[in-house]
């Protein structure tokens, strides 16, 4: 069902590496703590404020801008400084991303000096085409319909021939309805409130098995 598809776009959190790898928390937890410092809050408060503007905003930050005032390059500076050590390098997983016919996307709420960091952990630094992040988003993210927009017309795709993979169903709403193909990736990371699946076109337990599949089925047709 893929031998159309000629833009591959991938989420970067939980999707280019494991969920297992516990980068993520890491974030979760420093956004706790600025939003502590920022609002004087205990730890209880300020996540409850955190999931409140991840669920109405798609992230925490755009909330934190809108109803605060909250620098976003002083505040992903801050959530970023973690330590990406925890994540493995993947040769494996660069050399299926090149053997994909077409162009290759990275498509992240995150920034792209945190993004760039866990791609070149990954070795994954040379292997896609454009990094789409939450500055070029115009703060507008995943999985708000804007955002989608923003990375076809940025990049030229056409969606009915782009498959997008993700870790959050909800970010694939949006993209089944421009025509993307969309995978997502069943790994246990959060999820949100929202529980369709009609919007799912395939499910897969990780990113490198299945194009392992991709793969080895695109090249025998050639």
């Amino acid at each position: 069902m893929l031998g159309h598809i000629n833009s591959w776009i991938f989420d970067l959190d939980n999707t280019l590496y494991p969920a297992s790898a516990s980068l993520f928390p890491q974030i979760d937890a420093k956004m706790g703590v600025y939003i502590q410092n920022l609002l004087g809050l205990d730890p209880q408060a300020a996540w409850t404020v955190q999931k409140s503007f991840f669920h109405s905003h798609g992230m925490t930050l755009p909330g934190l801008m809108a109803e605060y005032g909250v620098d976003p390059h002083e505040f992903l500076a801050f959530v970023h400084d973690v330590d990406i050590e925890v994540v493995a390098p993947h040769p494996e997983l660069a050399d299926l991303i090149a053997r994909l016919p077409g162009r290759k996307f990275v498509f992240t709420n995150a920034d792209a000096p945190y993004a760039e960091r866990v791609l070149a952990r990954l070795g994954l630094s040379d292997s896609f085409d454009a990094l789409h992040d939450i500055h070029a988003l115009g703060y507008v993210p995943k999985p708000q319909a804007p955002a989608y927009a923003s990375m076809c017309d940025t990049h030229g795709i056409n969606p009915t021939r782009a498959v997008f993979v993700e870790d959050m169903a909800r970010n694939l709403i949006h993209a089944q309805a421009i025509g993307m193909t969309t995978v997502w990736i069943d790994n246990g990371s959060e999820q949100g409130p929202d529980e369709r699946r009609d919007h799912i076109d395939l499910i897969i337990p990780d990113v490198a098995s299945w194009l392992a599949g991709v793969v080895a089925e695109l090249e025998t047709r050639t």
